[in-house]
């Protein structure tokens, strides 16, 4: 069994119990705003950053982290509220894209204020300017190592 020294455990514990808590917190605010889910929002984010707002279901599932079978649900969800369309690839039949729809763009403005108030407010808030650098700086080095790994 591996030995993971206590203070690199509490950073941990820290860093997983402080982004759940932010995640549903913001959430929560999303929710009262009556605007879309933040597990929307992020796929919605990514097609509207996308070249022509459309990207394939296997690469917008690599963006926002998640299992093509996790993803296709989110997106079966989104396309039954209009927000999305999805699109068969005319030179690959079996791949198909995430296409962004007005009704997406304009539920993403919506929520864009109820989610940057709460990016600010119970993350930034609580960080001193340095803090930002050293967090952005560790968090950019791990994703590397991971992303490196696979």
């Amino acid at each position: 069994m591996t030995h993971v020294d206590e203070t690199a455990l509490a950073a941990w514990r820290a860093f997983i119990t402080a982004h759940a808590s932010l995640i549903e917190r913001i959430d929560r605010d999303l929710a009262a705003a009556e605007c879309v889910p933040l597990s929307w929002y992020d796929i919605l984010i990514e097609l509207v950053e996308a070249p022509e707002k459309r990207l394939r279901m296997s690469e917008l599932a690599s963006r926002v982290v998640l299992s093509r079978s996790t993803l296709t649900h989110l997106v079966e969800r989104l396309e039954a509220h209009g927000l999305v369309k999805r699109e068969r690839s005319d030179s690959d039949r079996r791949g198909a894209y995430a296409v962004l729809t007005d009704q997406g763009y304009a539920a993403l403005r919506k929520a864009w204020p109820i989610y940057a108030h709460g990016i600010s407010t119970y993350f930034a808030s609580q960080l001193h300017a340095g803090d930002i650098q050293t967090l952005t700086s560790a968090l950019t080095r791990i994703l590397a190592a991971l992303r490196a790994a696979t």
